[in-house]
């Protein structure tokens, strides 16, 4: 499928983007159900470093987000493998959901703008106090998500946890990004006095 079709649909757009970013996770999980945790951290490294590489080349450059999330792998992934020990892995969703938190809330400090207006902005018209919530929403989001990826990390499974990090995380930010969705719309819609 050529790029220009690929542009002409906005929705296939942002489900190949989203492929793209689980790519390392979808093979970590693989990964783990038909080996360890210990090789399967090491494909999601060896995953993750093909990921920024190829971002690169496409792109000229990559997102900070990237490379601060394959920095965390790399430490804590391989803090798992040298030492032969899960709990490494098992807390860096915890420690990247903490980081955007912090990102949410350290950004309007250097300009006045949240990270949401920041981002959406120029195609979203909303009052200064709904960019507020919109932002105080996604970071005790992104705190209540650490914290519940480290009650399932340590109170199931790991064949659990390995299936939460996937479809439990990811299924829960879709979700709240939809509500995100529906508060934008909503608020959008009223006139502004």
């Amino acid at each position: 499928m050529s790029t220009l079709r690929i542009q002409a649909y906005p929705a296939l757009t942002e489900l190949m983007k989203l492929l793209f970013d689980l790519f390392p996770v979808a093979l970590f999980v693989i990964a783990y159900f038909l080996t360890d945790i210990f090789i399967a951290t090491g494909i999601l490294i060896l995953a993750t470093m093909i990921q920024v590489a190829w971002l690169k080349i496409r792109d000229g450059s990559v997102p900070r987000i990237h490379l601060v999330t394959l920095g965390l792998l790399l430490f804590f992934g391989g803090l798992t493998i040298v030492l032969q020990d899960p709990l490494f892995i098992k807390w860096k969703p915890t420690i990247v959901n903490w980081l955007f938190a912090a990102g949410f809330l350290v950004v309007p400090l250097f300009g006045g703008k949240t990270l949401p207006e920041r981002m959406m902005g120029s195609n979203i018209a909303l009052e200064a106090e709904q960019w507020k919530r919109l932002n105080l929403a996604w970071i005790l989001f992104f705190i209540l998500l650490g914290i519940l990826n480290l009650a399932v990390a340590f109170n199931f499974s790991e064949a659990i946890w390995v299936n939460f990090k996937l479809f439990g995380l990811m299924g829960l930010t879709v979700l709240f990004a939809l509500g995100q969705g529906f508060y934008i719309v909503r608020h959008t819609q009223d006139p502004v006095d």
